[in-house]
């Protein structure tokens, strides 16, 4: 901040020159509301731009909450009445100068002592679906998806999932991965999985019998077989980019969107090499989302899912153990819960029965190691053990939800690849 000194001549009655010097005011210093609210700036001239949280308007003086999004804390605004106007609503986008002071009150570390209140875009607070002492179900929120990011619920979760992506990348970036921008257009179904989204021109100029790529396309249900080719130059490679799948059901846990972390390392010996950049990637992003949004993950842990901060506290202490897959038949076996879905040798382990496997290891994350060979894709490597035949393959399990990762050891036998993709009837479409 700095004040310039202006110099100006007249001419004066007597033939001379008089010097009038002007001060030019002090620039206000623009801020975020989530660094005002942390004290920067105080005692100076502060500029805060955001959408008003609330109105309550006295005699003398004039209360707001305004909030920009940086924060789930808003910061209070104290003016005089007389910069009080019809337009000042809920909801209304303002601009607020004035001088930010500590705050005699202990709800809120600073306050911001208005000098002029802009309204810059008005918001009518009887149409406006949020009202301001109402907490509105999620359900109702989803009604309105161009307002609900300015409730706290997805403000919080938006802040959030923003710094688990910079935690992501900042893991493999730390670590020496290079990252891969795979193609979201693609002719790949990576898993034979068969649930696509077809990609085509629109338009009357569109011939439907013809191809646009002269082969059917698709957007991308993964970008693991690009990231295999990388990685035959690339000894660490990653992608983290969105994912589509055509799975038409309605439950959270099958979304038609959804962004995806892939990795592919080169030189590995076993699968300890792969469930290390698991637990050290979980471990990094889950410690940095709770060190940079603590009010953000609180307001889940006392209304959405409360106890449990201490499970997330419990994983964070503990090493993630490892149990192979008979291993966990074997537990499920043993078990008195009644599943829905068999647990014989060979099944696919199903959500109830990955969530009650956490629950037997002491609802903390762990492993699932060696896979029955015929229920993973053909690019796993072949344990070659009988009489259970396995593939080198691994999931992490995490309480609440099951599943949360897996990946497996390369094939990389090409004998043994060739027949695999025989047997799949994929040999001509990756003959590469």
């Amino acid at each position: 901040m700095f004040q310039a000194a202006v110099k100006t001549f007249s001419a004066s009655s007597g033939g001379g020159l008089t010097c009038i010097r002007h001060y030019c005011k002090k620039t206000a210093r623009k801020l975020r509301v989530s660094e005002a609210v942390s004290g920067a700036g105080l005692g100076a001239n502060v500029k805060v731009q955001g959408w008003v949280r609330s109105v309550r308007p006295q005699k003398a003086n004039l209360f707001l909450h305004v909030n920009d999004g940086s924060s789930l804390q808003s910061l209070q605004i104290v003016a005089s009445s007389e910069l009080n106007n019809p337009s000042l609503t809920f909801g209304s986008a303002v601009e607020v100068t004035g001088t930010l002071k500590k705050s005699p009150h202990h709800k809120q570390p600073v306050e911001l002592e208005a000098e002029q209140i802009r309204v810059v875009g008005e918001c009518n607070p009887v149409d406006f679906p949020f009202k301001i002492k109402e907490r509105h179900s999620l359900e109702y929120l989803r009604q309105f998806p161009h307002l609900r990011c300015r409730t706290n619920a997805f403000s919080s979760l938006l802040r959030i999932r923003s710094e688990a992506t910079t935690a992501i990348h900042s893991y493999f970036k730390d670590n020496g991965f290079l990252q891969i921008h795979t193609p979201i257009i693609t002719s790949n179904d990576c898993e034979g999985a068969g649930e696509l989204f077809q990609v085509e021109p629109s338009g009357p100029d569109h011939d439907e019998d013809e191809n646009f790529f002269s082969v059917p396309a698709f957007l991308t249900v993964s970008g693991q077989l690009h990231l295999e080719v990388m990685s035959g130059a690339f000894s660490k490679v990653y992608t983290f980019g969105p994912t589509f799948r055509a799975e038409n059901s309605q439950s959270r846990r099958h979304l038609a969107e959804f962004y995806m972390v892939e990795a592919e390392v080169s030189f590995t010996q076993s699968l300890e090499d792969l469930t290390k950049v698991m637990e050290d990637m979980f471990r990094s992003a889950t410690e940095h989302v709770l060190a940079h949004c603590v009010e953000d993950v609180d307001l889940f842990h006392k209304h959405v899912t409360p106890g449990h901060r201490e499970i997330v506290d419990a994983m964070l202490k503990r090493k993630f153990p490892v149990i192979t897959y008979s291993e966990a038949i074997d537990i499920l076996k043993r078990s008195s819960e009644k599943f829905s879905f068999p647990t014989d040798w060979g099944c696919d382990l199903q959500t109830e029965h990955e969530k009650y496997l956490v629950k037997h290891c002491g609802n903390i994350p762990v492993f699932v190691t060696d896979y029955p060979f015929n229920l993973k894709p053909f690019y796993a490597r072949d344990n070659q053990d009988h009489p259970e035949h396995t593939a080198a393959a691994v999931d992490l399990l995490v309480p609440g939800v099951g599943e949360l990762c897996g990946g497996s050891l390369r094939e990389e036998r090409l004998d043994l690849l060739r027949v695999r993709l025989e047997e799949a009837g994929l040999e001509e479409t990756y003959s590469w």
